[in-house]
């Protein structure tokens, strides 16, 4: 793989960027067990599923928020 510097990255576009970083962003998810997190993430995470679970109608799935800020003008 080579090797991006800044300028490259800036020189995408902003749709290119922000597939890049989702690229990243999934190469990360894929080995979960590699990230540590601290008691308060954990208890952070507990508590959002918690609210999740007590109201899950109240947000909007992943697909719909992205789909949403791609589409901002």
């Amino acid at each position: 793989m080579s090797r991006l510097v800044k300028n490259d990255i800036l020189g995408l576009s902003i749709s290119e960027r922000i597939q890049l970083v989702e690229d990243i962003w999934d190469s990360i998810a894929n080995v979960p067990e590699s990230l540590q997190l601290t008691e308060e993430q954990k208890t952070e995470l507990d508590r959002r599923l918690d609210d999740y679970h007590g109201n899950p109608g109240k947000g909007s799935p992943w697909d719909v928020v992205r789909e949403r800020i791609r589409n901002r003008k």
